[in-house]
């Protein structure tokens, strides 16, 4: 992530005289060249970077330049630390653990025990129970490819099961929806795509270099809305599963019923992952409007109960299955 490694080039310049930009490109695993656009977006940022030439040259901060503490309360850094050790405990990014600990050093000595402190009792870790090591390690190569500017190629399965390669030009890495996603231009497509993490495979960085195009995946999503798509709907579900309900829907969507049941009153796009949510609630909801979801949703309960009427399971399970569960 670049804003996180251009904070740590800030604290290391701070904490010492002079540092090449050879050794900033190791520190930090990326190019020298990056580093070079890294140093300039900073002095953009009003922090004066001085370049010394020479072979025993480098970067420096202006000696008459100095970082106020009292610029961020002890509040400001608890939070900032935490951020930077959760997004590092997710993403497996050493580089945020790193920089967490040099904005540490700037607390004062009789104040960090408080931060620490802090730590237990908040943390942040947004990959779900049992995720796939793949997404993680997915996640690293593709932030050294949109740092680096680099093509980037996988097998990606689409919504119909077909594996299709792909060569992108990846943007932007997003968590979404208990989910991680690439906004990335599509060199086969011609045109802007999310892909999601999961369902890459062979991920791989390829050395051509391309140029990061102007516009953002929130502009995209922005402009991908279909309003004309959306559903909806009026949902009823049992007292068993408010705990559940409160979870996933907003306050203001929810109306209680004397009986203890609730009427959920939602609008989301009509798509399959619509119906899986439904589904997923089980005998405890029942759709009462629109007439043509509660068709489908009834419909494919029917073919769940026809999968299950008969106990044919074991009958139909290979030889070889049977035999060795039996052992």
């Amino acid at each position: 992530m670049r804003i996180d490694r251009m904070l740590g080039i800030v604290v290391l310049l701070l904490n010492r005289d002079k540092i090449s930009a050879r050794l900033l490109s190791e520190r930090f695993e990326v190019s020298v060249r990056t580093i070079y656009r890294d140093i300039e977006a900073i002095n953009m940022a009003g922090i004066p970077v001085v370049t010394y030439p020479g072979n025993r040259g480098g970067f420096g901060i202006m000696n008459n330049y100095r970082l106020d503490r009292q610029v961020l309360s002890i509040d400001d850094m608890t939070s900032i630390i935490t951020s930077l050790k959760s997004v590092s405990n997710t993403t497996g990014d050493n580089d945020l653990e790193t920089v967490a600990e040099k904005i540490l050093s700037l607390v004062p000595i009789d104040k960090t025990e408080k931060i620490k402190k802090r730590f237990e009792e908040f943390s942040i870790d947004i990959m779900p129970w049992g995720f796939v090591q793949k997404s993680k390690e997915y996640i690293k190569i593709l932030q050294q490819a949109i740092s680096e500017r680099n093509l980037v190629q996988f097998t990606y399965r689409n919504m119909r099961g077909e594996f299709l390669e792909r060569v992108v030009e990846p943007m932007t890495i997003i968590f979404k929806g208990y989910a991680w996603y690439l906004f990335a231009f599509c060199r086969i497509r011609n045109d802007y795509r999310i892909f999601r993490l999961s369902r890459m495979d062979e991920l791989k960085i390829m050395e051509e270099i391309f140029e990061r195009r102007e516009k953002t995946y929130r502009d995209i999503a922005s402009e991908t809305i279909d309003e004309s798509k959306f559903v909806n709907l009026v949902l009823k579900f049992r007292p068993e599963v408010r705990i559940k309900v409160e979870e996933y829907y907003s306050e203001c969507n929810v109306t209680y019923l004397d009986d203890g049941s609730m009427i959920v009153r939602a609008s989301f796009p009509e798509d399959e992952w619509v119906y899986g949510a439904i589904l997923s609630f089980g005998s405890f909801v029942e759709v009462l409007e629109p007439p043509h979801i509660r068709d489908i949703i009834k419909e494919q309960a029917k073919k769940i109960f026809d999968i299950y009427k008969h106990d044919t399971m074991v009958s139909q399970l290979p030889v070889s299955f049977e035999t060795s569960n039996k052992n």
